[in-house]
């Protein structure tokens, strides 16, 4: 089908569905949905529902707000209480099922209170090739996907949220706050709160695609790729570093491999670690590259790369940080970072 069927297809989905609640993060997805909710529907017939619980992060919350203002929808807050579910807490890599099954439920018990007929999710053509166990508990509540029945793609979404006007037609993808941390890493609101605050000295900077994953005291900063040569300046790389110490880490590390949606899927939630060889053999890696005097330490499957000031700018340059990535990570490191002076 080409852009224009496709669009007329959720356009007829959203009129079949109708009075309609959406689940509304303000992402891409649910912000394209639901302005083409509010398009077909009109505000009557339309409601944004923003989830409000420790795993959003405070500026998500207020650019929702923004963003439901703009398309001059109907829109309201609900409280989930996702951290009083032990299966949650624990951080299995079933964890987004018990959180979205929590917040379907609510959305559901919030739409027949209101005589709303459907609850609606912007789950997107797209996503049904990586891992979504938060997809099943969408289907077990009953809740409906008409994007990705409309068969829209995350490109689609955004070339028509462009042409709406939305301002989060290039928002780069962003996940709640408990997607931080390691599977089996217990969830509490204290490490939800130290990520929040790492990541609000990220936004602070100028940062767009960004993510401060947590490896207990230490920070592993994930950006953008094109954002990287940034940290090639001493002030700001010091800044951010300080920032995020002052928040409450005790170290802070730059993943080479640069900001990837979804990268704690990259071990599968199996907890593997390199063999002790493997770090020896990693510290020839990076001699062999001209960082003669690197030292490395080992986190779990992450390699931390020590080197100097004088050395960290040239090992974040493209033609650096690339093969040794791959070199390391053939060695079993899923994590590859260096740490900031």
């Amino acid at each position: 089908m080409t852009l224009e069927e496709k669009h007329a297809r959720l356009r007829e989905m959203l009129l079949e569905a109708a009075p309609v609640v959406v689940a509304f993060s303000g992402g891409v997805d649910s912000t394209f949905l639901l302005a083409a909710a509010h398009r077909a529907l009109g505000k009557a017939k339309c409601i944004g529902v923003t989830a409000v619980s420790e795993s959003l992060a405070p500026a998500e919350l207020d650019e929702a707000r923004q963003i439901a203002n703009q398309i001059g929808a109907e829109w309201t807050t609900i409280q989930t209480r996702e951290m009083d579910d032990p299966r949650y807490r624990a951080n299995t890599n079933e964890r987004c099922y018990f959180c979205k099954t929590e917040l379907f439920s609510t959305l559901q018990t919030l739409a027949r209170e209101r005589g709303f007929a459907t609850v609606l999710d912007g789950f997107n053509a797209d996503d049904t090739g990586d891992w979504r166990p938060g997809a099943r508990a969408g289907v077990e509540q009953g809740v409906k996907s008409p994007l990705k029945d409309a068969g829209l793609t995350k490109q689609d979404i955004r070339d028509l949220s462009r042409s709406y006007g939305l301002p989060t037609w290039n928002k780069p993808s962003f996940a709640c706050l408990a997607s931080r941390l390691p599977y089996n890493t217990e969830i509490t609101p204290e490490r939800l709160s130290l990520i929040a605050s790492a990541e609000a000295v990220l936004r602070s900077h100028g940062f767009r695609a960004f993510r401060a994953r947590y490896h207990g005291e230490t920070a592993r900063l994930e950006i953008g790729i094109d954002e990287i040569p940034r940290f090639q300046e001493a002030m700001l790389a010091q800044s951010v570093r300080d920032a995020v110490m002052k928040a409450g880490f005790a170290g802070v590390t730059l993943d080479l491999a640069g900001f990837r949606s979804g990268s704690q899927n990259e071990t599968g939630g199996s907890g593997i670690v390199p063999l002790p060889s493997a770090a020896r053999d990693g510290l020839s890696i990076i001699k062999k590259q001209g960082f003669a005097v690197a030292k490395t330490r080992i986190e779990g499957n992450m390699i931390r790369i020590i080197v100097s000031w004088e050395d960290f700018p040239r090992i974040l340059k493209e033609e650096t940080r690339i093969p040794l990535v791959a070199a390391l990570r053939g060695q079993g490191y899923v994590y590859v970072a260096a740490d900031i002076p």
